[in-house]
């Protein structure tokens, strides 16, 4: 049986937002939809209070939501994030199914089989993203994908559900039909029409019946509706780096005080190495400034390695060369990675 968890980012690309402008916390914020032809691209939740919603032409959400605040996009950013999201994701499993930058399936039977419990990996994923990102995220956890997704989306914002095998039905039964997958608004307006409103009304619809309104489709809704799901997580890429990273709370503004920070991660990120027997040809030092902008510095070594003092070592005269052509600078968050990867 396999153990699944699908991570939900919540109010995205408003959240990041709000967390980069204090100004804008707590406050309805739409992302895009400023122009007279814009479209909103994310609400924050205080915004959806007011009926605002992602895709809403400007002009609606700005009559719903006449004091809200209107930011433009910044896509790049937004990647950004999502990459750092991801990798922490990565730390965790390398099967990983990316479906947008703020969603993911993780396939995680590998830790629960060997002694980890599910809720557990599900807290410590929700902890690790706010403590290190300072953004909620919505985690859905069960042993299948469709089940895991519908579990990350019962409760918004900041959720955690976890759906037991033996609980399946319990769940799925008082949901509406419109949360299944593959039942879109003509599918759930022909199910309304025959009476039928929540999955657990689908469930215990005759077969012929269903094919009679679906056809081919009928026996496919039905096994939905009972909970079962056999599609794997399709991880999008193998593992290409390893890397962690630290962000402050204050911005630091000495070599002397980094040092020991990436000291202790190249220490890690040796460890991930040698638990995963691999051994890396490029060191990366990753800086991200007060002021948000990131630049990450590399190099190659002459041989492929796990060695916690070369890695740092590394690391360390990237930090020393990078800082010795600046009169001052401060660090808001700073990483080892390392890439080049290959099998011990």
């Amino acid at each position: 049986m396999r153990s699944i968890i699908h991570v939900d980012m919540d109010a995205f690309y408003a959240s990041i937002e709000q967390r980069d402008q204090p100004a804008l916390r707590g406050r309805p914020v739409m992302v895009g939809g400023g122009g007279p032809r814009g479209v909103v691209a994310a609400a924050s939740y205080e915004a959806r209070q007011y009926g605002v919603r992602s895709a809403m032409p400007g002009v609606v959400a700005r009559r719903l939501c006449p004091q809200g605040v209107f930011v433009s996009a910044r896509f790049e950013r937004y990647r950004e994030v999502s990459a750092e999201i991801f990798a922490i994701f990565r730390e965790l499993t390398d099967q990983v199914e990316g479906l947008s930058l703020d969603e993911a399936f993780l396939d995680v039977t590998g830790p629960v089989r060997a002694g980890r419990e599910l809720d557990e990996i599900g807290r410590r994923l929700k902890r690790e993203i706010g403590q290190t990102m300072g953004l909620t995220a919505s985690v859905g956890m069960a042993h299948n994908k469709l089940l895991a997704k519908l579990a990350s989306d019962y409760d918004k914002p900041d959720g955690l559900v976890h759906v037991p095998i033996d609980q399946v039905q319990r769940f799925l039964d008082p949901l509406p039909i419109r949360r299944l997958w593959g039942i879109g608004p003509r599918s759930a307006e022909r199910l309304h029409d025959a009476g039928i409103h929540t999955i657990g009304q689908l469930r215990r619809t005759p077969l012929q019946l269903l094919t009679e309104m679906f056809g081919n489709q009928a026996s496919d809704l039905l096994k939905r509706a009972a909970g079962v799901d056999d599609h794997p997580v399709k991880a999008s890429r193998a593992r290409r780096s390893i890397s962690q990273e630290t962000t402050f709370d204050r911005d630091h503004n000495s070599i002397e005080t980094l040092l020991p920070i990436i000291r202790e991660q190249a220490v890690k990120v040796a460890k991930r190495l040698k638990d995963k027997g691999l051994k890396a040809r490029t060191v990366t030092l990753k800086i991200r400034s007060g002021g948000f902008s990131t630049l990450t510095r590399s190099t190659s070594l002459d041989r492929h390695t796990q060695d916690e003092e070369l890695i740092f070592t590394t690391a360390r005269e990237l930090l020393v060369n990078w800082a010795e052509w600046r009169s001052g600078f401060t660090v808001r968050l700073i990483g080892v990675g390392v890439s080049g990867l290959d099998q011990q």
